[in-house]
């Protein structure tokens, strides 16, 4: 479905840039020659978007061709993988020879690395964004659009034509479609802030730079839609290389390999090759396509970057998030949640659930959540356990409140249980207005990643439920049998 590369950032990624940069003086340069293109609507577009004028299909290869060629013409070493469709991924590297275990592969030059000191096409607009102390990714983001509109005249050309015109993120998903599609699902709302953090990205450096270099930065080129395509390349694309202080990059060609969670192989900077590599953890025969790992996320964080889910049970990293809250009911509502701020938590709060369990962190929680005023006095230890700031290295452990705080965290699985069934068995109907064969085409796909994005995670808290029931059915005829035996002995005395 879609061809990425690996990516380790917050979602909280946009840093505020200073609101007035140092004073120079800034002589009148004209526009930087562009030229215009036309090109058809992207049947994933929602309905009344504009796309944008360059890029391809997401399984073109004529386009990946071509920059494969022009990689090699300008530097990139002779390789043991092409360009093919794949099964999984629409696009991807698949070797051409036997391939071992071990062994390094890519060799990418820094030369073909775009990172925010790469050279503008267009000068004068990237002496204006560094004077401004323009942060990386929005910085990153902005030169992929002036190289893109640059066409023909960039030196990224080949490698921007080859790019999808659309990403398959949730930043292309409008409001609607996530809140019909992903109504149980936690990356909704994470959806939602990326969405908004890009919009108030766009929106600062509309104000405060791009309104006053009209002639640099036009708004029929530098908008919120061309702005959006590029953050969704910069999410599915950008890997951050340990080798190189964690600086970011756009890695052309590396960024073609897919994603598989049986491997946990990732790009760097090889310094005895002085090349952006990975080394591959199991062996590959011609034909067969190579992968690397996105990094350890959930199905919930694939499809926010990446607009893809793992079919269900493949991932050993998914998690759900379960959230958790004190009623406001609760006498001791107020010194509570005080001991919660001061540790940097909140109400509600959303600890992960995977397969395998959940942290201790969350039983901390729900150990305070439940505490009755008498226990008072270890509010602020059960907070700090559920920061992970305790100084102690033990588990907390409350004997007398273990009942309660594992039905607690039972029925709150079960409330978001039932979210999720609500959406999977009652489904939701796709708009009978729509005639477009496209859009209709847009909505079945979109629905089915959020059915198997809302299976997957159903299936995790179905695993809870079913591990809290046994232990409080455990620990509820453990004390029926001590309550038999004592009433045993009281009757032997009588």
């Amino acid at each position: 479905m879609v061809e990425v590369s690996r990516a380790a950032f917050s979602s909280s990624f946009l840093p505020r840039f200073p609101p007035n940069p140092p004073r120079h003086h800034l002589a009148a340069a004209s526009l930087c020659p562009r030229t215009t293109t036309r090109c058809s609507l992207s049947a994933a577009a929602p309905s009344g978007s504009r796309t944008v004028p360059w890029g391809c299909e997401i399984e073109s290869l004529e386009s990946a061709e071509g920059l494969q060629k022009w990689l090699s013409d300008s530097g990139l070493p002779p390789q043991k993988m092409s360009i093919q469709r794949v099964d999984i991924g629409e696009r991807g590297l698949v070797a051409l020879k036997n391939i071992r275990k071990g062994e390094k592969l890519l060799f990418v030059p820094p030369s073909l690395v775009i990172t925010a000191e790469s050279e503008w096409g267009c000068k004068e607009a990237g002496d204006v964004l560094q004077r401004y102390s323009v942060p990386d990714w929005p910085l990153l983001a902005t030169y992929l659009i002036s190289e893109a509109s640059l066409m023909n005249t960039s030196r990224w050309n080949r490698y921007i034509s080859a790019l999808p015109r659309q990403p398959f993120s949730l930043l292309y998903w409008t409001r609607l479609e996530l809140d019909a599609y992903l109504v149980a699902s936690h990356i909704r709302e994470r959806a939602i802030e990326r969405i908004t953090d890009v919009t108030d990205t766009y929106n600062d450096l509309r104000a405060r730079i791009f309104s006053k270099h009209p002639n640099l930065f036009p708004e029929e080129v530098y908008n919120m839609e061309t702005f959006r395509w590029s953050f969704g390349i910069l999410f599915s694309r950008l890997v951050r290389l340990p080798s190189m202080d964690g600086r970011v990059a756009l890695v052309p060609w590396a960024d073609m390999l897919n994603h598989s969670s049986e491997v946990e192989t990732f790009l760097d900077y090889d310094k005895s090759s002085q090349g952006i590599v990975f080394t591959t953890d199991k062996a590959y025969q011609p034909g067969e396509q190579v992968f690397i790992s996105y990094g350890k996320k959930s199905n919930g964080e694939l499809l926010l970057s990446y607009g893809f889910v793992p079919k269900e049970g493949t991932n050993p990293n998914d998690s759900v998030d379960l959230l958790l809250s004190i009623k406001k009911s609760d006498k001791c509502y107020q010194e509570k949640l005080l001991a919660l701020q001061k540790h940097g938590l909140s109400s509600p709060q959303r600890f992960p659930l995977q397969i395998t369990g959940w942290p201790v962190e969350m039983m901390a929680y729900a150990y305070l959540v439940v505490s009755p005023p008498d226990m008072i006095s270890k509010f602020d230890q059960m907070a700090a356990a559920a920061s992970n700031r305790s100084t102690s290295k033990t588990e907390l452990k409350y004997p007398e409140l273990e009942e309660p705080t594992l039905q607690f965290i039972l029925d709150s699985c079960e409330s978001s249980i039932s979210k999720y069934s609500k959406f999977l068995e009652g489904g939701t109907p796709l708009d009978p207005l729509m005639t477009n064969a496209k859009q209709a085409n847009r909505k079945l796909l979109l629905k089915q990643l959020a059915v198997n994005l809302c299976t997957s995670e159903r299936r995790i808290l179905y695993r809870t439920q079913y591990i809290l029931r046994r232990r409080l059915k455990d620990m509820r005829s453990g004390e029926l049998r001590a309550l038999t035996i004592l009433n045993g002995f009281r009757k032997l005395f009588k």
